[in-house]
Formats: C-alpha cells, structure tokens, sequence
C-alpha cells in the first residue's frame, strides 16, 4: 500500500509540472524595431528583426542581454580604418620608444650632441674646401688647354687636346655639382642633430618623470 502511495503521488507531481509552467508563461521575451520602424515583442526573434538590434528582456522588462544590429558595409570599412589606423599609431609609439632608446645609448648629455655636430661640420667643410681646391685647379689646367689651343687656329686641332678640354669641362661641371651637394649637407647636417637636440630633452624629460 505504501509503494501505491509513493507511485501515485509522483504521477500526480508529473503531471502537474507542465500545468505550471503553462501557467507561468514564457521568462523571456525578445524586443526589435525592424526597418519601418514597427517594434516587436516575441518569444522568439522574428525575420523581420534579421540583422538589426535585439533586446531579449525578462519577465519584469528588464533587458538581461543585447545583439546589436549588424553594421553596414560603409560602418565595416570605417571600423577597418579606424583599427588600421590605431595599429599605425602604435607602430609608431614603438618605433619613436626605439628611436628615443638608441639616442639614449648614444648620448650621455646635450652636451655630446654638440660635440658630435661639430665634428660633423667639421667634416663637412673640409670636404668643400678640398672640393673647392680641385674646382680651381681644374680651371687652372682649363686655361692652360685653352692657350694651347691658340696654337691651332689655323691647323686642325690635336684628338689628344680635344679630348683633354672636353674632360676637364665635365669635370668641372661634376666638381661644381659636388660642391652644391655638400654646402646642402651642411643644412642636413644641421637639422639632424637639432631634431636629436629636441628629441633626447624630451625623453631624458620623460625618462625623469618615470623614475
């Protein structure tokens, strides 16, 4: 008879169980505004709602989780430049760190950027001035060919006197063209070391703030 009882009474829990959840009714609802702008509340998301936000609210309309709505082809490509343009930035944060780094190592003070503009000006100048003694002795050896040629102004000049004024004019016009190209250098020169100036002030300043 006890057995009977037990038996019976878990049918009848059984059987109740979908009653109650019948009458408790859905715990989540899903809420949407499709394209026209028409809102929706369903058990389930509806087609119309394909691709835009969704809300799935409880019981007492509290929204417990969002899908958002999926982005448009113009969104994607602003996104992808937005993402490429934020791994550019980083490279380059990383490159200015290497860069700041290796200035660091180079010098130990203002003082040493100094020190090593002037050797390279130094440099510099003396290759103009060497630059600058073979542009004269070029027209030196000019002048001589053209006396030479004086010589010959009633006779066919020499192959050999020919072809010596014809390379010292291409020498001189290549010597002047170095010489415009390392007066340039010294404005190189110039603008490197103030941005390597500029540059250790401000990480050595950082390096400070740092500690």
């Amino acid at each position: 008879m006890r057995n009977q009882a037990m038996v019976l009474a878990c049918l009848t829990m059984l059987t109740a169980a979908p009653a109650a959840a019948q009458q408790q009714g859905p715990q989540h609802m899903y809420k949407c505004v499709d394209a026209k702008g028409k809102t929706y509340y369903t058990q389930m998301p509806p087609p119309e709602c394909l691709g835009r936000e969704t809300q799935e609210l409880n019981k007492s309309g509290s929204v417990v989780r969002s899908t958002p709505k999926e982005p448009t082809a113009e969104q994607r490509a602003a996104r992808e430049a937005e993402q490429k343009k934020k791994l550019e930035n980083e490279e380059k944060a990383k490159e200015e760190r290497r860069k700041n780094s290796a200035l660091l190592n180079t010098y130990s003070s203002e003082k040493d950027i100094d020190y090593a503009r002037a050797g390279a000006l130094k440099e510099a100048e003396a290759a103009i001035r060497e630059t600058e003694k073979r542009i004269v002795d070029a027209q030196k050896r000019q002048k001589q060919l053209d006396a030479e040629k004086e010589f010959y102004t009633k006779k066919p000049m020499p192959a050999k006197l020919k072809e010596d004024m014809s390379n010292i004019e291409i020498e001189i016009k290549n010597q002047k063209e170095l010489l415009e190209a390392k007066k340039r250098e010294i404005g190189t020169i110039n603008a490197k070391y103030d941005e390597d100036r500029r540059r250790y002030v401000e990480a050595t300043r950082k390096a400070a703030q740092t500690r």
